[in-house]
């Protein structure tokens, strides 16, 4: 009796750790589930909702007519940029339940981080391939550059294998022949109810554009549409996407209605456009392209974003075309997103600067000084040098390949303010302190490194910090935390950091980028620590949009 007892006992035993290890495992399963959903929760609540509408009370009836055709063909530009980003959507989609990360797949066009170094947040993903999906993901180097044929640098082609498994190249609207028809045929629809006839022109000739992957006579008629009060910008545009190369023009869509008070305030400073270019502190041979006569300024609520330019970081302002041809010959439209930019100061921006900013220059913190500078880093895009001095039929672009994004991005950044302290000297800002524009610039590095290491922007940014730290035009305060502006420090690193892009970009020396932005475009651990507080504190990293006819009013 007492053996079977004990042997009882013990069977009792094993069965009770046995339901206790399984109920074990369940729970951590359970947990495990828990903390992911919550990741993705935290992740998706980083960028903070902000509804985009603008009054269209003045717009005409016909204009109006004119919005739920723009809206259908930027949608497509939505799906066009979907497929060159990632790929299928639907199957990352179709086993998806949880909102948030649906939310963040969303945000991030694709199962990568694009604000954080591009790291898969789905298992399973893999890395991101640099090229996105440009190019066939196994593609080397070394395979691109033995491939003959002439268009395989265009920026309207995709890279694919045939059935050889020999890479070919082929047209984006060979590509996406049947979208890029139906855009064409939504173009052609609004520019019937066109009554400005610059704007009629632009939407005929972008439409035949799409068709041809040819965009100058589009690029030129919207350099002439400038009184319309609706604008609609649409097509492969920017190269940011393409991460390889910096060879490919990603789809994207703005869909935007004119401020015309705040526009007016700006059509003083094209007139000086010129004497900028020669002000600007390099030697004569790296500013000798004078930018054309018809640049344009303006101000403008966007109310909706598709493609490339809602991807990750939002865009503010944008300067087109990226055409050269078109700069030289007529210059180019700086378009600031007055709204948007308004929610990444006020829901953004100000919050950093009472964290960061020494408490007797956060009064320097402005929206104007804000706009001023966004505006000016437009312009700056459009200033400068597009050609190689040394060799005048190689654009700047071709030369430094995948790092040129960043360094220009990085000259727009430091020419712009250097166009605002000129302008101010010229008397342009009779009220202004200048003090608002350096620290909000200095305030707006912060916001934008947290980009990080895979957008050109957040690259950007850390070489003007880390450059800056190196010249001193900046203390930190060790007890507070908080950083403290020098303003004839900085002025002097913006003139002479302002003279090294440019003696890079007109050179077209790829080794010095290479090296300048591997060394320096990353984020060091003191940063890293500031940055952690501004995460810390719950503040966006940026922002992301509700957005859509019905946000109009329109049905």
């Amino acid at each position: 009796m007492k053996n079977k007892i004990s042997i009882f006992s013990i069977l009792f035993v094993l069965f009770f750790v046995f339901v206790s290890c399984n109920n074990e495992g369940s729970d951590t399963n359970n947990d495990t589930e828990l903390n992911r959903e919550n990741v993705m929760k935290q992740k998706a609540e980083q960028f903070i909702s902000f509804k985009l509408t603008a009054d269209i009370s003045h717009l005409t009836d016909n204009q109006k007519k004119m919005l739920p055709l723009f809206f259908e063909a930027a949608k497509i530009m939505d799906e066009l940029f979907w497929m060159e980003a990632y790929g299928n959507k639907d199957e990352l989609f179709k086993d998806v339940e949880d909102e948030y990360l649906k939310r963040f797949i969303e945000i991030n066009y694709g199962p990568w981080e694009r604000l954080n170094g591009n790291i898969p947040f789905i298992e399973g993903a893999g890395e991101k391939p640099a090229g996105a999906n440009f190019y066939p993901a196994d593609m080397t180097k070394e395979e691109f550059e033995a491939l003959e044929d002439e268009n395989k640098t265009s920026l309207y082609t995709m890279i694919k294998r045939d059935d050889e498994g020999k890479l070919s190249v082929v047209w984006y609207h060979e590509v996406f022949k049947e979208r890029t028809e139906k855009v064409a045929e939504l173009l052609k629809q609004a520019a019937e109810l066109a009554e400005d006839e610059g704007f009629k022109k632009y939407l005929n000739l972008r439409a035949e554009d799409l068709l041809k992957d040819d965009f100058l006579a589009s690029d030129m008629a919207w350099m002439d549409m400038k009184n319309n009060d609706i604008d609609f910008v649409v097509g492969p545009i920017e190269n940011y996407e393409d991460g390889l190369f910096g060879y490919k023009a990603a789809h994207e869509a703005f869909i935007l209605i004119k401020d015309k008070e705040w526009s007016k305030k700006l059509e003083k400073y094209v007139a000086v456009l010129a004497d900028l270019q020669k002000a600007i502190p390099v030697s004569d041979e790296y500013k000798k392209e004078v930018p054309g006569s018809d640049s344009d300024l303006g101000a403008y609520d966007v109310v909706f974003y598709a493609g490339d330019c809602n991807a990750g970081s939002k865009t503010i302002a944008i300067n087109l075309p990226n055409d050269k041809r078109v700069h030289l010959e007529k210059g180019s439209r700086k378009l600031q997103l007055k709204n948007a930019m308004k929610a990444k100061f006020d829901k953004i921006l100000v919050p950093i600067s009472n964290l960061l900013i020494a408490e007797d220059q956060r009064k320097n913190i402005t929206f104007d000084a804000f706009f001023e500078n966004t505006m000016f880093h437009e312009t700056a895009h459009g200033m400068g040098i597009k050609y190689l001095i040394n060799n005048p039929e190689t654009e700047v672009s071709a030369a430094l390949k995948e790092f040129s994004t960043t360094i220009e991005e990085s000259k727009a950044d430091i020419l712009g303010l250097f166009l605002v302290t000129k302008l101010y000297e010229m008397g342009e800002f009779p009220e202004k302190d200048l003090m608002d524009n350096y620290v909000t610039f200095m305030t707006s590095i912060f916001r934008s490194v947290r980009f990080g290491i895979s957008s050109s922007h957040g690259k950007a940014n850390m070489l003007r910090f880390y450059y800056f730290q190196d010249k001193g035009a900046f203390s930190r305060d060790a007890e507070t935390g908080t950083y403290s502006v020098n303003f004839e420090k900085m002025k002097e690193a913006m003139n002479s950091l302002t003279e090294k892009i440019l003696v890079i970009q007109g050179d077209g020396n790829y080794d010095e980028a290479k090296k300048w932005v591997e060394e320096k475009g990353k984020i060091g651990d003191d940063l890293q620590k500031d940055l952690d507080r501004v995460n810390d504190a719950g503040i966006p990293v940026d922002i992301v949009f509700e957005q859509g006819l019905e946000q109009l009013g329109i049905k």
